[in-house]
Parts: C-alpha cells; sequence; structure tokens
C-alpha cells in the first residue's frame, strides 16, 4: 500500500505535563510519541491542524503514515490518539514503527455493505445488528489494508456472521482465530423483528403450558 499519509514532527525535549499543556496552549502543538522497532522511543510535537485533518480520514487510521522529524523521516501506524472529552482537541498521539519485513497487529475497519439488499432484511423484515466495527489484524505493511468489506446481502433473518466467514485479503490474518475456534466472535446478525408472528406464536405456546402446569 503507497504511503498517502506524511506529517511533519518537531523534537520535543520538554517533558511533562506541564510542558505539554503550554505545547497545546501557547504553540497549538500536539506532543505525541513514536516508538517500535530498534530505536528509542522519540518525543515530538505536531501541529494541530495539520493531525486533527488526517485525522478526519478514516484511511488514516489503518495506513501507513510517514512522520519527517527534524530532516529524517519514519514508517509508522497510528496505535493511540487521546481527545479532550469535551472540546474537538488533540490532545496526544502515539505512534508505532514499522518495519516492510516484520508484520504488524493493528486494526481495520469493517465495512458491511448490501445491507440495503440484505436478504433477513428484505424479505422477512429482521434488525440488523453489528457486534463488530473493526477487526484485529496481523500483516506485513506492504499487506495492510484500508479496510475489510463484508458482503451481508445473503445473510437471512436469524443468522449470525463470525469472523471466520470474512474473506481476508491475502497476507492478512486475523489475530482472534490465530488464538483458536473459541476466539471466533460474531460480527453481524440478522434479528427477527419484535412482535413477528413467530414470537407471538412462541408467546402463547408458553402461555398453554403455564396453564397446564
Amino acid at each position: 500500500m503507497s504511503n498517502d499519509f506524511q506529517l511533519n514532527a518537531m523534537v520535543r525535549n520538554d517533558m511533562g505535563k506541564g510542558a505539554s499543556r503550554r505545547l497545546r496552549r501557547e504553540a497549538n502543538l500536539v506532543p505525541a510519541i513514536v516508538y517500535g522497532g530498534s530505536q528509542e522511543p522519540q518525543n515530538i510535537s505536531i501541529t494541530h491542524n495539520e493531525l486533527a485533518h488526517a485525522l478526519q480520514n478514516e484511511a488514516f487510521y489503518s495506513h501507513i503514515i510517514t512522520i519527517n522529524v527534524d530532516g529524517s523521516s519514519q514508517e509508522v501506524i497510528l496505535k493511540d490518539v487521546q481527545r479532550h472529552p469535551a472540546k474537538p482537541v488533540v490532545l496526544h498521539a502515539d505512534f508505532l514503527r514499522v518495519s516492510k519485513t516484520h508484520k504488524l497487529h493493528t486494526k481495520v475497519p469493517l465495512h458491511f455493505i448490501n445491507e440495503d439488499i440484505c436478504a433477513g432484511v428484505k424479505t422477512g423484515g429482521g434488525l440488523i445488528s453489528h457486534s463488530m466495527t473493526e477487526l484485529d489484524i496481523s500483516c506485513l505493511p506492504a499487506d495492510l489494508p484500508e479496510y475489510i468489506e463484508v458482503d451481508v446481502s445473503a445473510v437471512e433473518i436469524g443468522q449470525i456472521l463470525h469472523i471466520s466467514d470474512i474473506t481476508l485479503p491475502s497476507g492478512v490474518e486475523s489475530v482472534a482465530l490465530s488464538h483458536g475456534e473459541d476466539h471466533d466472535l460474531p460480527i453481524f446478525t440478522v434479528s427477527k423483528p419484535k412482535g413477528s408472528a413467530e414470537d407471538t406464536a412462541e408467546g402463547e405456546e408458553g402461555e398453554e403450558e403455564a396453564e397446564a402446569e
């Protein structure tokens, strides 16, 4: 996957909460850290507007990013971002260095397609439920997908899709499934609507059994 995202950063030598607050307040900078690989962790700062703009793009969260720090560049992925609970302010960001020859572990979004023609909804009036919106994966940086599509057009009412039902791109593995079948979690369900004829029949049967007792 090509590198479409680049950030310009500066080395940050002033540490501590007070220094971080001054960075945000006086210089409109976001404190961040780059770690991983054979190098020592590096404290950096990034212009708030530049980082906030990049964070508006979903692909930024599952893409290789080039960070230019005082003339040198390194490839990273975003591992964590902290935001102000009430204001549109980015407080801190963590970036993990990646190597072309080493697999990385990250999350990518799940895009559920064809929900509008889903069989369980179209013919049975079922209700859609998403149990998972992103997937933990392991792959080489070159194989990192921006997102993974899940076609739900054929899902019937009462049917549950699991991680194992996802068709993963070449070179991509599910971290959960690597731990065994017990970790094959549900991702998508079409349940029957409440008050359906089937529900009513089941309710009546229950009442009859109770009366018989």
